[in-house]
């Protein structure tokens, strides 16, 4: 069985993730690396504008957010306009699509499904809405996706609501959908809950996914040295 390496960077902020998936992505297509699966909470908070983003779905001024210590970013990604912040727990898939199906909606239907597999060990019985991307419970978003491919490798990926501050998802109409809500990992569970309790069944559920041995893998000091 081929292997994922998993990383776990931490606490990150987004351009130096960003810079360190660069570097994956390259060294992926190369084949000087095996399919790789970042792990990683983004401090301080950012909101990031894909493609697809609409300007008047910020709803505050980029001034208000600088005075609130929150990034605003825009990214190479698809989708539209998300917030990322501590008690997120961000996957950055960077894998060869041409070893896992090339059909980048069934990448992100196995996304979905590794997601869902995950919140099914605390009882959760979450699911995805015709039309629309990411995994829902009910009529709440718990995790939403935006993802690049290019040369069938894969970048970007999925943010899992563990245990963030919700009330930084009202500062934008997140993906654009302006009727739907969004939901944690603990408020749908009514307890607390950590990024470290949650990452085993992330990494266990994407593995099986995607038919993949997972390795923990260490973190270079440098970028440069992946």
């Amino acid at each position: 069985m081929p292997v994922v390496h998993v990383r776990w960077l931490g606490s990150i902020d987004y351009d130096s993730a960003w810079e360190i998936q660069r570097h994956l992505v390259h060294h992926r297509r190369e084949g000087r690396i095996p399919d790789t699966l970042l792990l990683l909470e983004h401090v301080p908070p950012v909101i990031t504008l894909g493609r697809a983003t609409r300007r008047e779905h910020l709803l505050v001024s980029p001034e208000q957010l600088h005075a609130m210590g929150i990034q605003l970013i825009e990214t190479d990604r698809g989708g539209d306009i998300t917030y990322h912040g501590p008690g997120q727990l961000v996957g950055y898939p960077v894998i060869d699509l041409r070893e896992h199906g090339r059909d980048v909606h069934l990448y992100l239907r196995r996304l979905e499904e590794a997601l869902i597999e995950a919140l099914r060990h605390f009882g959760i019985q979450a699911h995805r809405q015709e039309g629309l991307t990411g995994v829902w419970v009910g009529d709440e978003k718990v995790a939403a996706m935006g993802i690049k491919v290019s040369h069938w490798i894969t970048m970007h990926g999925f943010a899992l609501n563990v245990c963030p501050d919700l009330s930084h998802f009202a500062l934008i109409v997140p993906c654009g959908i302006h009727d739907k809500k969004v939901t944690s990992l603990r408020h749908l569970i009514g307890r607390e809950v950590t990024l470290q309790e949650t990452i085993p069944l992330v990494v266990d559920s994407f593995a099986r996914v995607f038919n993949l041995q997972p390795v923990e893998a260490p973190v270079p000091a440098s970028p440069s040295l992946l």
